[in-house]
């Protein structure tokens, strides 16, 4: 009875290939070496771009059931070789317990593997906006990419990516880390305002600000104004206005607008505590 040894890519179907990878290989002018690797032959790579791999419980389900549809880029190293791209598909079928990996051999130097390496994560959908504006950035400064040319090797519109590199100039540390406390981490127009400040200190008050008032793109970009010392280009708000839109329930939101410009979190409360009193008293 011959034993079932799951390796890789079934036998049933075909392996997909990324438009920069065939572009890359052909440039070299030689068929790529695609073959099964061993999981003990291959080592991380240390350029990686991703700062985490995020979760890989669905990748694994989906080689355990389909194997490795796409196979891994990697270059040979003494005796062992390193991966150029997909650590996430490497690390997904060791959880999975596959002993081998489909792999595509390319014999690049240390600056064409990096830009390799950029390109596929940049091409893929679970980068958070921070590491895809960092990795844009590294194109333009690393390879001398214009706009033009990244927007045409990940398949975006120029003004998009001028957009996210522009999020990069938010440091890496507290700032991010705020953003996220804040739930911005993943609205661009709000990272854009906050990316034009010139301070760290502008760009926390602004955070700040947008978390506590829940503002809108206008109202952060007038504020952006205001913190930057240009008041007579700001629409300057006369009164406070605080926005509720809970993401679970699309049916309803909830404004309430203040008669001064400053407000405190615990006068909030007392509006809405008395707010609802009324309502219960009422009802």
């Amino acid at each position: 009875m011959q034993k079932n040894k799951r390796t890789g890519l079934p036998e049933s179907l075909g392996m997909r290939h990324d438009t920069h990878f065939v572009d890359f290989i052909s440039k070299k002018g030689a068929a790529p070496l695609v073959r099964l690797i061993t999981l003990d032959r291959i080592e991380p790579n240390p350029r990686q771009a991703r700062s985490e791999l995020g979760n890989i419980e669905e990748l694994v389900s989906s080689i355990k059931a389909r194997g490795v549809l796409e196979p891994i880029l990697v270059r040979p190293r003494a005796d062992k070789y390193e991966i150029i791209a997909g650590e996430r598909r490497f690390v997904a079928s060791k959880n999975a317990g596959l002993k081998e990996i489909p792999c595509i051999e390319m014999a690049v130097n240390d600056s064409e593997a990096m830009e390799i390496s950029l390109i596929e994560n940049l091409q893929r959908k679970d980068l958070d906006i921070f590491e895809e504006a960092d990795g844009l950035k590294a194109l333009m400064e690393i390879y001398d990419y214009s706009h033009i040319q990244i927007s045409d090797k990940i398949g975006k519109a120029r003004s998009t990516v001028t957009e996210i590199i522009n999020i990069s100039k938010i440091p890496a540390g507290p700032l991010r880390k705020l953003c996220q406390v804040h739930q911005i981490d993943k609205n661009r127009s709000l990272l854009i305002e906050i990316s034009k400040l010139k301070t760290d200190e502008e760009m926390r008050k602004l955070i700040e600000s947008i978390g506590e008032r829940h503002l809108k793109r206008e109202d952060t970009r007038d504020l952006s104004k205001l913190l930057k010392g240009k008041e007579s280009e700001a629409r300057k708000p006369k009164h406070y206005i605080f926005n509720y839109s809970p993401k679970e329930d699309r049916t309803y939101s909830l404004k309430i607008e203040f008669k001064k410009e400053s407000v405190s979190r615990s006068e909030v409360i007392r509006v809405l505590e008395e707010l609802l009193a009324k309502l219960k008293q009422h009802s």
